[in-house]
């Protein structure tokens, strides 16, 4: 049989590195109280370790759900004292893995958060996470999404290069992406030469660039990467063709007409005939 103690550490292990003194239920929530553990902690101002007590704080953070009711802990913190002279500063204790400054969730929780977020992002990232008792508004969501570092994945082999309007005929920007993988790989500020040949300068083994027909690019490339390959990117080229192939019926329209009130087989048309 598992004790209650035993008990409670299984349900909040990750709470682990405080010292849990009280677990209450207030029937729509489960309010954990607990406490930091007796450790010095170190300055963030001149790295000294201190012990010397100014204060204690109480903080309260969400932590993940249990039995579908959402998880209240309250800690009690200690504000500490700096021993360096010169420095007295007085700072809080943090608790690595389970606190994180000015946080208002426990870094477990956290961690689900950015998940949900990452797939669903604004209101419906708000959504999910209040089915679960993690309550949660659009714009906390999407400044959850908006701190969550961008992978520094591997050099993409093929690129494609291309505009797109911020503010339509007034500013662009330029994206880059992995031809392979179709994924975004960077954003540059403006359509420039200079700014995509800095940026291919600085992202060496890219061996093929997919692009439009802007001249720009091309001599940007020409001068970053002279040995790779240059592609044209098959929606311009299927719109290339499409408008090639229309200016020529245009400009042969006298001559489709001539062609089809010609006689047929070189013979009178038929009264009637189509």
């Amino acid at each position: 049989m598992i004790g209650v103690n035993e008990l409670v550490q299984t349900v909040f292990s990750g709470l682990s590195p405080l010292v849990m003194e009280d677990v209450v239920d207030e029937g729509e929530r489960i309010v954990v109280r607990a406490r930091t553990p007796l450790d010095t902690a170190v300055c963030p101002v001149c790295g000294a370790s201190s012990g010397r007590v100014h204060g204690y704080h109480w903080r309260t953070v969400a932590d993940v759900p249990a039995d579908g009711r959402r998880v209240v802990v309250r800690v009690r913190v200690r504000r500490l004292v700096c021993p360096t002279r010169g420095c007295r500063h007085t700072f809080r204790e943090q608790v690595p893995g389970v606190l994180k400054r000015y946080q208002r969730r426990t870094a477990r929780l956290t961690r689900q958060v950015k998940a949900v977020v990452k797939e669903l992002a604004g209101r419906a990232g708000s959504r999910l996470p209040a089915i679960l008792a993690v309550g949660l508004s659009r714009h906390t969501a999407l400044r959850t999404l908006l701190r969550i570092p961008l992978p520094t994945g591997r050099v993409p082999r093929v690129i494609g290069v291309d505009d797109f309007a911020l503010r339509r005929r007034h500013r662009y920007a330029t994206v880059v992406i992995d031809a392979e993988t179709h994924e975004r790989t960077d954003e540059l500020p403006d359509r420039t030469a200079d700014t995509l040949e800095a940026w291919l300068r600085g992202h060496p083994g890219i061996e093929v660039v997919c692009r439009d027909g802007s001249a720009t690019y091309a001599e940007a490339i020409r001068r970053a990467l002279p040995d790779a390959v240059q592609v044209g990117d098959r929606r311009h080229l299927w719109k290339n063709l499409c408008e090639a192939a229309l200016s020529e019926v245009k400009a042969h329209s006298a001559c489709w007409a001539t062609v089809l009130d010609a006689p047929v087989y070189g013979r009178p048309r038929a009264q009637g005939s189509l």
